[in-house]
């Protein structure tokens, strides 16, 4: 793998991740699993005239949340001016003391703690630990910053204030995305950092969105141009979304959007970034990761074969998902690591 820092902006910098020729043919996803994923890949829907349809479609795919056993709590907003909506999921049984702060995937446009809660409930049972989802505003209705600081108004309260939780400090928080959502949660820990707030002892990124440019013709990622049309998402799909959380194409480069552009990545929590084979995000995902560990953080990347973007939300027992969990597990289970000075 490319091991180098990406260059701060975009430009013509190319990141390829040399492959042998038994590498290249696994590359290929399976004929009918592709078929399957070209159904719901754009453009058959038109993000920016259809979002509203994908948002009803989710939460009927997610079916009744009734049996599942949540709490519904509200964290006010900084200026008080709405509330934030936030569902704690509990475990069949609670092994663990410390807790999950996660924010969902959907592009900032789509998923909401209700098409999310199948898939938190299936991690609070599988790590034992309490998950809070977090409702945060979705564009085009409330474009950039809106869901950032929600998010951040979130993950500020509960790490100032850990006892809310009945924890002892911080560092028994863990913020954890996928896609939009770890996205969120990478630019949410940048910012803690900046304005000196306390940290979560650890972040988890899920296929992360992390650069502002998704254009084969243009972006440096391979995967982009391997994986963006026909499958799962899209590259197309991916630009729509962009488009409607945050419509100027120079504004993108704000690190809260493309934390890949950070001048400083130093002191973050110890992380984990898990990615998908056949994902067009994969390889931004992985530079991420590859820049905190370059910036002197703790680091594990993996990536999960045979994989495509958004698996976490598959049934529990889906192999993706199970190999999620065990990772998730495995990096939970292990003391945080000391970042190099």
């Amino acid at each position: 793998m490319c091991r180098d820092r990406p260059a701060q902006g975009p430009g013509p910098t190319t990141y390829s991740w040399p492959m042998s020729g038994d590498d290249l043919d696994h590359a290929r996803p399976n004929k009918l699993v592709a078929a399957i994923m070209s159904l719901f890949a754009a453009p058959r829907l038109n993000m920016q005239e259809d979002y509203q349809k994908v948002r009803r479609f989710q939460r009927l795919l997610a079916g009744p949340t009734g049996r599942y056993q949540v709490l519904d709590r509200v964290i006010l907003a900084d200026d008080e001016s709405h509330e934030i909506p936030v569902r704690v999921l509990l475990p069949a049984e609670r092994r663990h003391q410390d807790v999950l702060l996660f924010l969902h995937g959907g592009g900032w446009v789509t998923g909401d703690i209700e098409s999310y809660t199948p898939a938190c409930s299936a991690l609070a049972d599988a790590t034992g630990r309490v998950v809070l989802s977090v409702d945060y505003r979705l564009a085009p209705e409330h474009p950039f910053p809106a869901g950032f600081d929600d998010c951040f108004r979130v993950a500020e309260v509960l790490l100032r204030e850990p006892g809310l939780l009945d924890l002892e400090d911080a560092s028994q928080i863990t913020l954890i995305g996928d896609s939009a959502g770890g996205n969120l949660a990478a630019a949410v820990c940048l910012g803690l950092r900046d304005l000196g707030l306390p940290l979560p002892g650890r972040q988890v990124l899920l296929y992360p969105a992390t650069w502002p440019d998704h254009d084969p013709q243009t972006s440096p990622f391979d995967s982009v141009r391997q994986f963006g049309t026909g499958l799962r998402l899209t590259a197309l799909e991916v630009q729509d979304y962009m488009t409607l959380y945050e419509p100027s194409p120079e504004a993108r480069v704000d690190p809260r959007i493309a934390p890949l552009l950070a001048d400083d990545l130093s002191g973050q929590p110890t992380t984990l970034v898990v990615t998908a084979e056949f994902d067009l995000l994969r390889d931004e995902g992985e530079a991420y990761g590859q820049a905190l560990e370059a910036a002197g953080n703790a680091v594990r990347i993996e990536r999960i074969d045979g994989a495509y973007h958004g698996f976490l939300t598959l049934p529990r027992f889906a192999a993706p998902v199970v190999r999620l969990h065990g990772l998730i597990n495995d990096f939970l289970g292990s003391a945080p690591e000391v970042a190099r000075p």
